[in-house]
């Protein structure tokens, strides 16, 4: 009888490698094939609904598609394996869904992916000053775009001028080149600028929340007393300021929020050397959170109960620690927030999805398998 099972066993294990044997040919034989696939007019990247209220904002539609061709294409990665949204996913606001993204050689990056949304509200349009990344090393969108191109882990381009060679090589950038700028010669500052105006154009502002406010649509008893939780008894606004499209401090807004007493991955610190900068990372946006999943700048905590646990309780006394994190007496702050509590939060901050930027086409790769 054991003899049998063995037989069967092996059977199966037999039948299943062949199968893929099968497969892996049929696969090499009939290699699947990639097309760039665009509308005959271009999406409109010049207007975005807030709240049930068209905003424009002046984006030229031809060069946010030839920076949304740019965005998703694997072959400015050194190897033609990894773009710019490979960690930066639509469907979860352009984010990543793991603690560290894995680069053109599967290395992982130092850092959890920040969601890209909502930038054009913090001066990118003019030109001005803004802190980008999670230390805020990049203050200029058309220059930061570039950078992860370059990276070593990311996506190992060795320059900027590369990544120009590269973009000559593929014939399907001439008509797109002369759509956006009337010419097909390409440098480095056309590729930075066409990258951010698309970046620029991702917009998430139709959420429940948005449309609450617009007296659009209510939110029911439990995200309404959620609401008011974080907007008054914790004051989780002062830093999360969400009725803003930007959603965190003017200046971009780096705090200490007390992870660690001693932190190991300093942020803003590496980038002024000021002591008093230690562990500050910059404050997320919270549209989206329920999608943005792990949290942190190192995505230490699994889950937004974790996070709501970390300010409850798990607030660690790091000699930077913002002020409005310590009590009265000067020690870490312990919010007690209950299990209730917990429950409508997260239900208030499910209210910050937006729908419609998460699917909407214009957003989405043009390259399709076929």
């Amino acid at each position: 009888m054991k003899t049998n099972s063995i037989r069967t066993i092996l059977l199966i294990a037999g039948l299943l490698i062949t199968l893929f044997a099968c497969k892996k040919m049929e696969d090499e034989l009939n290699p699947k094939t990639v097309s760039l696939v665009l509308p005959k007019t271009p999406y409109d990247y010049s207007h975005f609904d807030f709240g049930g209220v068209d905003v424009f904002v002046g984006i030229n539609n031809d060069v946010a598609t030839l920076g949304r061709v740019l965005f998703y294409d694997t072959h400015l990665s050194i190897n033609n394996t990894v773009s710019c949204g490979s960690c930066h996913k639509q469907s979860i606001a352009f984010s990543d869904n793991v603690t560290f993204s894995s680069g053109f050689e599967n290395h992982k990056t130092l850092r959890n992916a920040l969601p890209i949304q909502n930038l054009s509200n913090i001066g990118s349009f003019t030109g001005s000053p803004i802190s980008l990344f999670w230390d805020g090393r990049a203050t200029f969108l058309p220059s930061m775009v570039l950078m992860p191109i370059t990276n070593h882990v990311e996506m190992g381009m060795s320059n900027v001028d590369a990544i120009v060679e590269k973009v000559k090589s593929l014939s399907y950038y001439n008509d797109l080149l002369l759509n956006a700028y009337g010419t097909n010669q390409v440098d480095a500052s056309k590729v930075g600028e066409a990258l951010s105006s698309f970046v620029r154009s991702i917009f998430s502002g139709n959420t429940r929340f948005d449309r609450s406010n617009k007296n659009q649509t209510a939110l029911n008893g439990l995200e309404h007393e959620g609401r008011l939780l974080f907007f008054n008894k914790y004051n989780c606004n002062s830093c999360h300021q969400t009725e803003q499209l930007n959603g965190y401090q003017t200046g971009g807004g780096f705090v200490n929020i007390g992870l660690e007493e001693n932190y190991t991955d300093k942020g803003l610190q590496n980038v002024t050397n000021i002591t008093a900068d230690n562990g500050k990372f910059k404050i997320p946006n919270l549209r989206n959170i329920t999608l943005t999943a792990p949290y942190m700048h190192d995505g230490r905590l699994a889950s937004l109960s974790a996070v709501i646990d970390h300010y409850s309780h798990g607030i660690a006394n790091s000699s930077a620690l913002d002020p409005r994190l310590r009590n009265s007496n000067g020690q870490p702050m312990r919010m007690n927030i209950s299990e209730h509590e917990k429950t409508a939060l997260i239900a208030f901050l499910n209210t910050l999805t937006d729908f419609a930027m998460i699917t909407d086409i214009k957003y989405s790769n043009p390259f399709k398998v076929q």
